[in-house]
């Protein structure tokens, strides 16, 4: 029996684990259970969940699988999608930051994010900075993509339920992981990797030492995209990592054409 894509993704098989199995290699015993799980999924199934969720898929292969998603260490081999196609061959910036971001954080990209209309926000759809970078491309009708670090039947935090929505109607939502796939803290790590990877810039607004964006920013420097951060309040604990990250290298933005200059 010849297993479809969809089968092997539902089956949580991992792009390590699919290139073996294309590459007829031995297999380990965990990814073997995985093979024999997927032979029972249906096919018909997984195209309800789908029909059901609105949601459709790309593989490699698809002209709509963005180009610079294929250069990182570790390329989803499907994408989930929710929405429009047409903004994943766009022109890309990822914006990220705490989610104890605030007012700061709204005011600067409400300078910034306007003149950047050429290019399509990419975000996390997590509560603080992201939801506002969502938000505020929206209000500009700049196209945006939210990445999911579940499936699509998920939704957390229930805070940016809205944004998601309309970022549905108007641009799109993306993941790895097929509908069905619960909350795990590492998926939000790995979530990561695809706004670093999908982007031709990320910037940093507020963020602590250890924020979860940084971990964004240090994987668009391994993957030789550009890094932007906002230089913040040197008495704020909100300013504290993107600070360090300014005295460390990252380029320093305080308006747009700081962005574009870099990107053009």
């Amino acid at each position: 029996m010849k297993l479809h894509i969809l089968q092997l993704s539902f089956a949580k098989v991992t792009r390590k684990e699919f290139q073996k199995i294309r590459n007829g290699e031995v297999l380990k015993e965990s990814t073997i259970k995985k093979l024999q799980h997927a032979r029972e999924i249906s096919l018909e199934d997984i195209h309800r969940k789908l029909c059901e969720n609105g949601v459709t898929f790309i593989t490699e292969s698809s002209k709509y699988y963005p180009a610079s998603l294929k250069e990182i260490y570790d390329p989803p081999y499907v994408l989930y999608v929710k929405g429009s196609l047409s903004a994943l061959n766009s022109r890309k910036i990822g914006i990220v930051g705490s989610r104890k971001a605030g007012m700061y954080t709204r005011q600067a990209l409400q300078r910034i994010i306007p003149a950047l209309n050429e290019f399509t926000v990419v975000s996390g759809l997590a509560y603080g900075a992201d939801d506002i970078a969502h938000h505020i491309a929206l209000e500009e009708n700049i196209q945006t993509i939210g990445v999911l670090a579940f499936g699509h039947d998920i939704h957390y935090p229930k805070s940016t339920i809205k944004t998601r929505h309309r970022i549905e109607k108007y641009s799109c939502t993306i993941s790895e992981y097929p509908p069905g796939t619960p909350i795990n803290k590492h998926q939000f790590v790995a979530r990561n990797r695809i706004i670093a990877g999908l982007s031709e810039g990320v910037l940093v607004t507020e963020a602590e030492e250890k924020s979860g964006s940084l971990i964004t920013l240090e994987m668009a420097i391994e993957e030789n995209r550009h890094v932007f951060c906002i230089p913040g309040n040197i008495t704020s604990p909100l300013s504290a990592g993107v600070n360090a990250r300014l005295k460390e290298g990252a380029i320093f933005v305080t308006k747009a054409d700081d962005i574009l200059d870099e990107l053009q």
